[in-house]
């Protein structure tokens, strides 16, 4: 019998991590020692006081049952507490936060609760794949718009909410962006907000790496700007701040008649987190703050060493001030060797190098001829996956 997939299936993208992810797995079960900077997966352990918590929230058969989908109380008043103490934003626990089972689940029934066919969304370019994959799923379209963090980005965001019938239904911003790792100031998330009210849309920000700073930097939160609540919500995680990426523990907070859409879905189609993990979730919160801290100095030595290294290489790269990764442009030459595609010289370096990276072209047309390297392996790991990057890739060219 031949079998008919839905036609969601086929308007989405080839989806190249999974062929990378796959590859990865292949060489290792053949022997090879892959140093993995594809994903933004953390080695790290998480807090010790987290995972005891776990062991003992595991042993109460009372946790086993079915949880509520939008998670326990307490979990979302710890949460409402936090964006209290670092950002200074009010939130009520019970309408606007709702736990999710990571930031990417919540994305995904968030765009279901608020999308449909005909509607569309805008989109920076590059972006990360779920910000795009999800307004397909639903049903609706996305329109991109060049990647900023400026009066002429949002100028360009201004213009296609302003001229186009109908009206795009929401902007979907992710800043720490992943996958550049671009950061915006304060001054930012006031004029998104403003020009949101101007056209009557709704405002999305991915704050998935909004703890991950160094150098002094503190992102803002959207939900920091006056009037965001009445036109937005922000996602976060657990994941990175807390090495606890598996765990599967995120939030979406802000504005509740999206909050209320979210948690309907929600409601058919899944019975919430592990509950185990949503009590150890809560001692992460509570007492987590000085792990983050450790966590990020790791993150900001990798960070220097890889630069420092990826520069040796030829390679363009800024060092960034938040997020765990890096956005660098090979040599040209480099990338000449293998047709000028980010795709095929990252496949080459997990076959020749047994090192992976993202090509920039995965998560979109602007991201092709840049590579996202992930600051999740250790320094020594680091160091040995640059030796073997210019062992393949031999010396620079002039200039």
């Amino acid at each position: 019998m031949d079998i008919t997939l839905a036609n969601r299936i086929e308007r989405l993208p080839p989806y190249i991590l999974g062929r990378l992810k796959q590859m990865i797995y292949d060489r290792r079960k053949a022997g090879a020692d892959v140093i993995d900077m594809n994903m933004g997966n953390p080695s790290d352990a998480p807090p010790d006081p987290v995972v005891e918590k776990l062991r003992e929230a595991v042993l109460d058969p009372r946790n086993s049952r079915y949880s509520v989908s939008k998670g326990v109380f307490n979990l979302r008043q710890d949460m409402a507490d936090k964006y209290q103490r670092k950002w200074g934003v009010e939130l009520d626990p019970d309408k606007e936060v709702i736990a999710t089972i990571g930031s990417k689940e919540g994305f995904s029934h968030l765009m279901l609760a608020l999308l449909g066919p005909g509607d569309s969304a805008v989109v920076a370019d590059p972006a990360f794949q779920i910000h795009t994959t999800a307004v397909v799923l639903a049903g609706a379209s996305t329109i991109s718009v060049p990647l900023g963090n400026d009066d002429s980005f949002l100028a360009n965001i201004d213009h296609v909410l302003g001229s186009m019938t109908p009206k795009p239904k929401v902007v979907i911003l992710c800043y720490p962006h992943n996958p550049t790792a671009m950061t915006v100031d304060h001054d930012f998330f006031p004029k998104v907000v403003a020009m949101c009210q101007k056209h009557g849309v709704m405002c999305i920000n991915d704050f998935a790496y909004g703890e991950t700073c160094f150098d002094g930097y503190q992102a803002p939160s959207l939900l920091q700007a006056d009037g965001a609540k009445d036109c937005g919500v922000e996602f976060s995680t657990l994941s990175k701040p807390y090495n606890m990426a598996g765990w599967r523990i995120g939030f979406c907070c802000g504005n509740a008649q999206m909050i209320d859409g979210l948690s309907t879905i929600k409601g058919y189609y899944d019975y919430g987190i592990f509950q185990a993990v949503q009590i150890a979730a809560i001692i992460a919160m509570r007492e987590g703050d000085k792990h983050i801290e450790q966590q990020n100095e790791k993150y900001a030595h990798r960070r220097d060493i890889l630069v420092k290294a990826l520069r040796k290489l030829g390679w363009e790269v800024d060092s960034p001030r938040a997020s765990m990764f890096l956005w660098a442009k090979p040599d040209p030459a480099h990338l000449a060797r293998f047709n000028g595609s980010t795709d095929d010289f990252c496949v080459a370096m997990v076959e020749e190098a047994e090192v992976a990276m993202t090509p920039g072209s995965a998560f979109g047309p602007a991201g092709e001829g840049c590579v996202r390297l992930a600051l999740v392996e250790n320094e020594q790991r680091i160091r040995q996956a640059m030796r073997n990057l210019g062992r393949v890739l031999g010396p620079v060219t002039a200039g």
